[in-house]
């Protein structure tokens, strides 16, 4: 296995280049654009959710409290009548990219210590550059895009909006795959 400490120009270098790039992908390319289209009257949508002054979360309507009562005909009545909608609250007050950026290069640097571990592992002290870049763009395909098909599955996002998210995770699997090749000990 290749000691970790030697792998830290691969890690080092694959953190930057995924952040670099998802930074383009979510600036520059237009792709993510219409990934929250707007609600036909957003001042009045404000108004009625505003009143119930939600703490921040995610909400389910309707919401059944058990599976008896999802089972029931009131329930069911209620989400044949809709709207069914899964709502997330955000805390009130300007968004803070520097939260969420910092939170980001966390998990990439998480993500791609993870990506050196299993792809050392899978190694043992083999340098074979298709080797390392097989082992790397498959654990970093995982950790980068692995876990979004579930909010499609069970919670309604769009799927157009999951494969996006998917190619992005496409995107930084083969960069991080490519640093590791390049740059493995």
């Amino acid at each position: 296995m290749t000691a970790m400490l030697s792998l830290w120009l691969p890690i080092v270098a694959a953190v930057l280049t995924v952040y670099i790039a998802s930074a383009i992908i979510n600036t520059v390319m237009p792709w993510h654009q219409k990934d929250f289209p707007p609600v036909p009257d957003e001042e009045g949508m404000r108004r009625a959710i505003g009143g119930f002054q939600l703490a921040p979360g995610e909400y389910s309507i309707p919401r059944a409290l058990d599976s008896k009562e999802m089972g029931s005909p009131e329930f069911r009545a209620r989400m044949v009548e809709g709207p069914n909608v899964m709502l997330t609250v955000r805390p009130n007050g300007p968004m803070s990219m520097t939260a969420n950026l910092v939170q980001w290069l966390v998990y990439c640097i998480v993500a791609t210590i993870v990506i050196a571990c299993v792809t050392s592992s899978a190694l043992q002290g083999s340098t074979d550059e298709r080797a390392v870049f097989h082992f790397a763009a498959v654990t970093a395909f995982l950790c980068y895009a692995g876990a979004l098909w579930q909010g499609s599955i069970w919670y309604s996002r769009p799927w157009i909006s999951t494969l996006k998210n998917v190619f992005d995770g496409a995107i930084y699997a083969l960069l991080t795959a490519v640093m590791f090749m390049w740059l493995w000990p």
